[in-house]
Order: C-alpha cells, then sequence, then structure tokens
C-alpha cells in the first residue's frame, strides 16, 4: 500500500518540495533493524499509539470541561458538574473520558515496560546514553502532566491528593512557601490551583511530543540495541531486516493485541478495583472532610512511598528527587562493557529484584499505612538505591558470559 501511495503523481508533487520520499526510505522502508528483536521491543510503539489517543481524547475532553472550582446552584463545583455532564449528557463523553482517564494508566504501564526492557537488555549504554536520558525526561513530563490532571474532576480524592502534594513543598527551605505559593495561587488548593493545573495539563504533552521526536531521532542515529546487546554491522543482511514491513507488521500485531485489552478494561472494568479511577473521585471536594486514605494514582506511588519513608520531611523529599534523578545518571553508573543480561548473570538477578523492588514500592504505596508496610517500604527504599550504587562495583566481581559473534 505504501509503495502504491508513493508512486502516484500527488505524491511526486510533494517528494518534489518536501523530499518525503528520501525521508520515509531512510527512516521507515530501507531503515535496518536487529532480526532478532523480540516482543519487549514493541512497547515504544504502543507507546506512541496512547499518547495520540491521550491527546486526542483530551482535545475532546477539553471542549467541554470547566476549569472553575466555584459552586454551581446544586451543590456541586462547575469543574465537578462539567465532568458529570461529559459523563452523561454528551454524545459517547462517557467513552471518551474514560478512554483518556484509563489510557493515563496503561500509558505508564507500557512506559514501565519499555524501560524495564531497556534497562534488562542494556540499551541505556553506550552509544545510547542520550535515548534513555532523554525517556526519564519523558517520563517526568508524564508524571507531572499526570499530577495536574489528578485535581482535574475536583472530587475528594483527586483534591486531597493535590492538597498532600503541593503542601509538601513548603518543607524545601527558604523558597518551599513561596512554590508552593506560586504553584496554588495562593495559600491553599482552590479555584486558583485548578485553572493552573489546567492550563498545565493541557501545555505538557504539546512539550511531551517534541521530547519523543527527539527521542525517536537520536534513536534512528545510532540505531536500536538487540536482545544480545552486541554491535551489528547495518549493512549485513544476515544481521538485519528493513524496517517495513517485517517491524512494522510486528508491531501492528501487538498494538491489536493492546488496544483488545485497552478496550476491555474501558467499556467492562474503567475502574479496575480503585487503581484507574478512585471510588472517592466520584464525590465532589469537600475541604472540611479529609479521605480516610490519601494515595496518589498507582503509577506515582512507588515515588510517594519513598517519599514517607523517612520520618523527616525533608529528607523524604530529597529521596523523592533522588530517586528520580539518579535514573539521569544510570548510564554512566553501570561500567559493565557488557550490554545484555542475558550474558551478565549477577546483574541479571539484580535488576530482576529491582522490578520487583518498584512493584512492592508501589503497593506499599497505595496501600493504607502500617507498622509491617512501612517497615517494608523502607527495605524496598534501601535497596531502590543500593542498586544503583552497586553498579559502580559490580564489574569487579562480576563474571560474564561469551557474547555471540553475531545473531
Amino acid at each position: 500500500m505504501l509503495d502504491t501511495i508513493m508512486k502516484t503523481k500527488i505524491f511526486a508533487w510533494v517528494d518534489r518540495r518536501t523530499g518525503a520520499e528520501a525521508i520515509i526510505k531512510s527512516q521507515l522502508t530501507e531503515y535496518p533493524a536487529p532480526k532478532n528483536l523480540n516482543w519487549m521491543w514493541v512497547f515504544g510503539a504502543i507507546a506512541m499509539l496512547v499518547l495520540v489517543l491521550q491527546i486526542v481524547t483530551g482535545i475532546f475532553l477539553a471542549m467541554y470541561y470547566k476549569p472553575s472550582a466555584m459552586e454551581t446552584l446544586g451543590g456541586f463545583s462547575v469543574a465537578f458538574d462539567s465532568v458529570e455532564r461529559i459523563m452523561r449528557d454528551v454524545n459517547f463523553g462517557w467513552l471518551i473520558r474514560y478512554t483518556h482517564a484509563v489510557g493515563a494508566s496503561m500509558f505508564f504501564l507500557v512506559v514501565y515496560i519499555h524501560m524495564g526492557r531497556g534497562m534488562y537488555y542494556g540499551s541505556y549504554k553506550e552509544p545510547r546514553e542520550l535515548i534513555w536520558i532523554m525517556g526519564v525526561v519523558i517520563l517526568l513530563i508524564m508524571q507531572g502532566a499526570a499530577f495536574f490532571g489528578y485535581l482535574l474532576p475536583w472530587g475528594q480524592m483527586s483534591f486531597w491528593g493535590a492538597t498532600v502534594i503541593t503542601n509538601l513543598f513548603g518543607a524545601i527551605p527558604v523558597l518551599g512557601d513561596l512554590i508552593g505559593q506560586l504553584l496554588m495561587g495562593g495559600f491553599s488548593v482552590g479555584d486558583p490551583t485548578l485553572n493552573r493545573f489546567f492550563s498545565l495539563h493541557y501545555l505538557f504533552p504539546l512539550l511531551l511530543v517534541a521530547i519523543v521526536a527527539g527521542h525517536i531521532h537520536a534513536l534512528h542515529t545510532v540505531h536500536s540495541n538487540n536482545p544480545d546487546g552486541i554491535d551489528l554491522d547495518q549493512s549485513d543482511p544476515n544481521n538485519v531486516v528493513m524496517f517495513h514491513p517485517y517491524v512494522t507488521m510486528k508491531d501492528a500485531f501487538a498494538v491489536s493485541l493492546f488496544m483488545i485489552l485497552y478496550m476491555y478494561i474501558v467499556f467492562f472494568n474503567p475502574q479496575m478495583g480503585g487503581y484507574f479511577i478512585e471510588v472517592d473521585n466520584y464525590v465532589p471536594a469537600n475541604n472540611l472532610q479529609t479521605p480516610a486514605h490519601i494515595a496518589p494514582v498507582w503509577y506515582l506511588t512507588p515515588w510517594y512511598t519513598i517519599l514517607r519513608s523517612f520520618e523527616v520531611k525533608l529528607v523524604g523529599i530529597a529521596a523523592m528527587g533522588a530517586s528520580l534523578a539518579i535514573l539521569f545518571v544510570y548510564p554512566f553508573l553501570d561500567r559493565s562493557k557488557v550490554r545484555s543480561a542475558r550474558y551478565r548473570p549477577m546483574y541479571r538477578s539484580m535488576v530482576i529484584l529491582f522490578f520487583i523492588d518498584v512493584i512492592v514500592l508501589g503497593y506499599c504505596g497505595h496501600t493504607a499505612t502500617t507498622e509491617t508496610l512501612k517497615v517494608v517500604g523502607q527495605i524496598a527504599t534501601f535497596y531502590y538505591f543500593f542498586f544503583f550504587i552497586a553498579l559502580l562495583f559490580l564489574p569487579r566481581f562480576e563474571k560474564t558470559k561469551p557474547l555471540p559473534e553475531g545473531v
């Protein structure tokens, strides 16, 4: 089909003015990809799809959503009432909202798997350090967009969750109160906060698109890693296949399976037991009634656990910031010359335990605090940082397996 389009007169007219054919060939039809890529490499394409869905559904929601905390005649805020109107009165509004709400969780799930694949197979190592760093920037922008969007329904959990997080800035010496007031637009979460968050929530995805474009360009410059983590001769047909149609068809099949799961959740179980959409968010925000347990959405809970694992609030904030900052230097901490965990027995055990550790952190952050979970969270926090520090000394003790000469 693509070849047919490229032979049309319209495409030829566009090509003479833009060089479209050369771009398509270099980035798609004649772009070489390692022939041994497994199914873990499909999550990049799935993440792109979810990003597009989030932007499209977000645009439609913005057409009807009103960012105002002022009360209507019914006693609800304008923001909460507009969300209910989208769900009840707008044609297919419920579908658009659930697709957007579920999409946020699915986006994080896919990106976390995508990053986990990069960690396991060493896709962060030279010459792909910048790709990893840009990926961490993408993660931070996603977290910012999710946090800003968390307040918009103006429900109980979104209101109090935003209140807890914004009040944390007060623990920062000197500038903490000023930062908190600038973010909230006052001394507490209210109507100015809602307007600020709505503006930033709408802006961040546009910024995300730009960073994703740079991420893909950097990837296509140094080419994809592979499960064996070895350098391949990109001109040798025994090592590579053309991205289209081989990789694109594989990605299309994976995307189809993903969309079946995605739509099943949207249509039949959008709340996912309170993990995707919390029940308390169906209750209008009330600044006089605090929910029994306040916690962010599941994809932010690992860092929330790190935050509350320390008795001193400022230390917890510093630890949470360090847990994200350390991801930027991850490529430079791991000095092993072998990329893939397939040939690094000690690293493989450590990184698998790290994945389990992040899941434990997430569970502890989403569940009401008990003494046992507090201790578990502290142990998990310790291992989170230990993993990165241990990478500095790992090459001295690790005996790697011999690498294959080809794929």
